[in-house]
């Protein structure tokens, strides 16, 4: 049968039901109603008891066999046989039922539990009601689909019919709740800042703009929270985060999305030292047994995580010491690599030299101390031997993802002054210029270390997801 006639003969039956007077889709559902997965816990007590429960959910499949229909209920907590007896339900009730009742509709059912010849936990159905009737059949077979990214386009689908999905969402809340139970536990508080700002900075990223007709003003989505929470600091805050969505109107792959997930919290007189510290504490808090496969690798959390400064990791991976050789030699390796930066800059020529070599990270690694022009927000290093400018940052690859970026905040007003001007002059258009918040910093902001940290990335990475399209309930897409 058509998918049309399919849903002709649903609106048929929607009729039916509305012609007997029955409200197909009321506005609410009985008070009394029983998890499946609590009748199921207490079948024993509940059935010995004859005690008469009410479950809600879908139908999920449906048996007629003359006067008694079997079928499968199905909550968000589990799923259950239900038997529906003319002799109990009488012929008119029964009728209605077989006549019009179909796979997908949701129903409200009362009855006793009891187990079956062959075994089976069922509840016997004395009273039902119709809750919302389906006019869409669900697929037979979800998995069998050649096209997969219908998957993403109809989620609420692939939720229905695929478990693995339905599973890695709701690890994803779980990961995201120990996140802020960590965090709080720590001392932080979470706060909320702008996510339309009227200067996208906190990264060098093209933003998503927009017009404020109230104002007559030009305003940008987010793409980073993170000065915003500098000025908690200057405000007296000494640890907060903050947990929301970014926007970044770039590229997308399997590790970008051009709205995400961020985390950011920053802590008062600390520095990127005791941030690695506390990161490597909080995976052992998300992951107690340290260890997780990845796309066919076991990777081993167990603290401490592998360091390595970025200047030896390139020399490392290809003879090259960015301390001695100019851009000419790095664009060579690049082009060895078949590799181009996105712009002539010398800072994103080393940067796109680093993603070359990231992939290859599969056990957790600090990369160490970024050339200062590829971090402007960055506190410098100053520890002797460094022959050139180099920041207190890291960023943590795991799996060949990178899951946090973080360093030691410059909270000198001067010297941010000096370097937001110097990047305006290297990337133009790309970096605005935030006079607000260099007043800010002349009020006084703590010595401080800061950290962001991908959530869909970490929810890709601990439930082994291909890509972040799995982990985002409703990915970008391009229109069908």
């Amino acid at each position: 049968m058509s998918l049309e006639k399919i849903r002709e003969d649903r609106l048929e039956k929607l009729n039916n039901l509305k012609a007997a007077g029955i409200d197909v889709y009321p506005a609410k559902a009985t008070r009394q109603r029983q998890l499946i997965g609590a009748a199921l816990e207490n079948f024993d007590d509940w059935a010995r008891q004859k005690k008469e429960i009410c479950l809600i959910g879908r139908l999920r499949l449906i048996r007629v066999h003359g006067g008694s229909t079997f079928a499968n209920l199905e909550d968000i907590s589990g799923q259950i046989q239900i038997y529906f007896k003319e002799d109990q339900l009488g012929k008119k009730d029964y009728a209605l039922l077989i006549d019009n009742f179909d796979m997908g509709d949701f129903v409200e059912v009362a009855g006793e539990l009891f187990q079956t010849q062959k075994g089976e936990r069922t509840l016997l159905v004395k009273k039902y009601r119709m809750l919302a009737k389906a006019l869409s059949q669900l697929p037979d077979k979800w998995h069998g689909l050649q096209d997969v990214e219908e998957r993403f386009r109809r989620r609420y689908l692939d939720l229905l019919m695929n478990k693995e999905t339905k599973v890695r969402f709701k690890t994803r809340s779980e990961i995201i709740k120990n996140i802020r139970k960590f965090l709080e536990e720590q001392g932080f508080m979470e706060v909320e800042t702008p996510i339309l700002q009227t200067l996208p900075g906190g990264a060098l990223a093209k933003p998503f703009e927009t017009h404020l007709n109230a104002l007559d003003m030009d305003l940008y989505l987010r793409v980073a929270p993170e000065l915003y929470l500098k000025r908690l600091l200057v405000g007296g805050f000494e640890k907060v985060y903050e947990l929301g969505r970014c926007f970044r109107n770039e590229g997308m792959d399997k590790s970008h999305n051009p709205d995400f997930t961020m985390l950011e919290f920053y802590w008062a007189y600390a520095n990127y030292e005791q941030l690695m510290e506390l990161t490597e504490e909080l995976f052992e808090f998300l992951v107690p047994e340290l260890e997780i496969e990845y796309q066919g690798n076991k990777i081993n959390l167990t603290p401490p995580f592998k360091r390595i400064t970025m200047r030896d990791l390139l020399l490392r991976e290809f003879g090259i010491d960015i301390d001695k050789v100019g851009e000419k030699e790095i664009l060579a390796e690049l082009a060895k690599q078949k590799m181009k930066p996105e712009d002539g800059k010398h800072c994103r020529a080393i940067d796109t030299l680093f993603k070359v070599v990231r992939p290859k990270l599969n056990e957790p690694t600090f990369v160490i101390d970024h050339p200062l022009e590829m971090s402007p927000l960055a506190k410098e290093k100053l520890d002797a031997g460094f022959k050139k400018h180099y920041a207190e940052r890291f960023q943590l690859i795991v799996g060949g993802v990178e899951i946090v970026n973080a360093y030691t905040e410059l909270n000198d007003p001067q010297e941010q002054a000096r370097r937001m001007k110097e990047q305006i002059d290297l990337h133009g258009e790309d970096v605005r210029y935030d006079q607000d918040f260099i007043e800010a910093l002349e009020y006084g902001m703590p010595s401080a270390a800061g950290w962001g940290l991908g959530v869909d990335r970490l929810v890709m990475l601990l439930t082994d997801a291909p890509s972040l399209r799995e982990v985002i309930l409703f990915p970008a897409m391009r229109e069908k």
